[in-house]
């Protein structure tokens, strides 16, 4: 399933990224360079989800705080314009919760349990029944973060859709009850990219288990990296005719490397034998130096000067409070409640 936009017709949309930590190549491949491209053609609004992050980072909150102009930074470093993107904080939009407050009303507690993305969560965490409650509720939450800008695309990975099912389930209940059309019921927008996979091969790619290539990781990081990465485990030898299925070097070299034409001719080389694994790793660390190079000089200058991010967030979390504050009082209205 997948959502084509036409450059003629401007959509509302609505993105972000939970504050947990510095953003990754995953980010990069599956959403920062779709929003570069989206913002000059649509009006784009980013979320910087700080509240979300600590629906299970309320025992270490600093995790979330300190990241928050890490994330800032990462969009401003890979392109993202705040003169063409609003960059707001969701702790500075008390709507949201309130929102959060009033849709939680209309949703059962078995129906976010049966949201498969909360469930995959929810064991991948280890949770079992002791789940946050914020943790359990943040379909709500993020149903009021699409609302309140009645965004009408949503860039997401395929995991996410059920979350957007569940969004366009609360919209369709107020809009029920107002006996009219006051919100707007989203689409997907899904990545035409592949999901990069985690340089171990084995796992998702997380913050968390140090299995990712940060943005702002150093050459020295960045060698490391891609050093430890899992290619074929038979590929013994230099003469072995090597897979490249599952080959988490090729798979990068197909998301960043410039010249399809010279990976195709790699994978033939590696596939009848005589490519070694040092050489392609090479071939691919030196395409992330290059790549990374950049952004990372950029996103140290942006950090040095931290009052220039906080400013950015403070004009796009005026902006987002505004529209947001509209979005309220529809809904307020809906529940009877705007007596004066």
């Amino acid at each position: 399933m997948s959502t084509k936009i036409q450059s003629d017709k401007p959509e509302v949309i609505l993105t972000g990224d939970r504050a947990t930590g510095p953003l990754h190549l995953g980010h990069y491949v599956g959403s920062l360079k779709p929003r570069v491209a989206l913002q000059s053609v649509h009006e784009q609004t980013i979320l910087v989800a700080d509240m979300q992050g600590l629906t299970d980072n309320a025992h270490n909150p600093s995790k979330v705080s300190s990241n928050i102009l890490n994330v800032v930074a990462d969009y401003l470093a890979v392109g993202i314009d705040p003169s063409k993107t609003t960059i707001c904080l969701q702790s500075q939009i008390p709507t949201l919760a309130e929102l959060t407050m009033y849709y939680s009303n209309l949703v059962t507690i078995a129906r976010l349990e049966r949201n498969p993305t909360v469930k995959s969560e929810i064991q991948s965490k280890g949770f079992e029944r002791s789940i946050p409650a914020g943790f359990l509720t943040y379909p709500i939450s993020q149903a009021a973060d699409i609302t309140a800008f009645n965004a009408t695309l949503i860039p997401v990975g395929d995991d996410q859709l059920p979350m957007l099912e569940q969004t366009n389930e609360i919209v369709r209940k107020i809009n029920s009850l107002a006996g009219e059309t006051i919100l707007n019921e989203c689409k997907p927008l899904l990545s035409r990219a592949s999901r990069l996979p985690s340089t171990d091969g084995k796992n998702k790619m997380s913050k968390t288990m140090g299995n990712t290539i940060n943005l702002g990781a150093t050459e020295k990081e960045i060698r490391a990296a891609v050093k430890s990465m899992y290619t074929d485990p038979n590929h013994l030898r230099v003469e072995d005719p090597g897979k490249i299925e599952g080959n988490v070097v090729f798979t990068y070299l197909d998301a960043f490397h410039p010249d399809e034409a010279y990976v195709s001719d790699l994978k033939e080389h590696y596939q009848r034998g005589g490519l070694g694994d040092g050489t392609t790793k090479k071939i691919l660390e030196e395409c992330l130096q290059e790549l990374l190079a950049p952004i990372r000089k950029q996103r140290a200058e942006y950090l040095n000067d931290k009052e220039q991010l906080l400013d950015i967030l403070r004009k796009g979390s005026e902006v987002s409070r505004a529209k947001a504050e509209r979005v309220l009082h529809e809904v307020k209205g809906v529940f009877g409640l705007n007596l004066f």
